[in-house]
């Protein structure tokens, strides 16, 4: 869906965390932590809210797509958020790099009132509401209050009242309060992860944020996912020690590399065997999401701690 944008204007600088009035030194959730607190009002209904993080890098934009497809598949009204300023998570959905939300805010000079559904929001195969929530340039601002914008938008835009599952496809694994934000709105926090030592390395830190999180929301650890990994030896040593599960596992396939640069999604692909088994488990990923899963309480490894858990003597 080709949607026009307004042209820019002259335009306000995106706020910082502090100007917006959303930063808060309290330690609330934890010891000497700084994060960005949310409009408590403002709330997104009665959809299922799965927010997903891992390592820069590691391939969440594909898991996020394809099971945002998956949910679509079971009759489910889905709406997908990136909230990368690269914009990239939902390009394989509709089939471009669709403008930010901060984009078309600062077109009308940040008049909320101006915007029509189709300024920010794009339809993506299976019928995928796709929302891409940008971000400030680098070093000038917050993407906690980016992600709080496209809240409020939503919400205004009454987009959120016939959606049942909300996916928001999380920036890398920065520590910034900001990139935190959307497990102030998440029912369940996912990580993506492969079988290696870097990747397992940050997930670790991934769940001390989703912990301290949890002290004050909502959001519970719903899982692991394995991609681009023919095993899972590493990362089911490190759930067994924090109490982790795994929840799904996606190999190396040449065909996933080759569905991103034809900006298509798995279930786009020929059918052939392999695609099938992995198209199956994002099917069967999104029923056992639907169904609920138990709300997961790990506990964060000390950094040197891993060093010791994995790897070869």
């Amino acid at each position: 869906m080709n949607i026009p944008v307004r042209p820019p204007q002259a335009s306000k600088p995106p706020q910082t965390c502090r100007a917006a009035g959303f930063l808060d030194e309290g330690g609330l959730d934890g010891e000497g932590s700084v994060q960005v607190h949310l409009d408590p009002s403002v709330k997104l209904g009665t959809a299922k809210v799965f927010a997903i993080y891992g390592k820069g890098g590691i391939g969440k934009s594909t898991p996020s797509s394809n099971l945002s497809v998956a949910f679509a598949k079971l009759g489910k009204r889905v709406l997908q958020i990136g909230c990368d300023p690269k914009h990239d998570s939902t390009f394989t959905l509709t089939k471009t790099l669709m403008p930010t939300v901060i984009d078309v805010l600062e077109s009308v000079d940040f008049h909320t009132e101006e915007l029509r559904t189709e300024d920010f929001v794009f339809q993506g195969v299976e019928g995928v509401m796709c929302v891409e929530a940008g971000g400030p340039p680098a070093g000038t601002g917050c993407g906690g209050y980016v992600v709080g914008q496209t809240v409020k938008l939503l919400k205004e835009h009454h987009l959120l009242d016939d959606t049942d599952v909300v996916i928001f496809d999380v920036l890398g694994d920065v520590v910034c309060g900001g990139f935190a934000a959307p497990l102030q709105h998440a029912d369940r926090a996912l990580v993506v992860t492969a079988n290696d030592f870097d990747s397992i390395f940050a997930m670790n830190r991934i769940v001390a944020a989703i912990e301290a999180k949890a002290k004050n929301y909502k959001v519970r650890f719903g899982g692991v996912i394995v991609n681009r990994s023919e095993g899972s030896d590493q990362v089911d040593r490190f759930n067994e020690v924090v109490g982790l599960n795994k929840v799904a596992h996606f190999p190396i396939l040449d065909a996933i590399r080759k569905s991103r640069l034809k900006k298509a999604t798995l279930f786009e692909m020929e059918a052939t065997p392999e695609i099938v088994a992995v198209q199956n488990e994002y099917l069967r990923l999104a029923e056992t999401l639907l169904a609920g899963t138990e709300p997961l309480t790990p506990k964060p490894m000390k950094d040197r701690d891993i060093f010791d858990l994995l790897g070869f003597d």
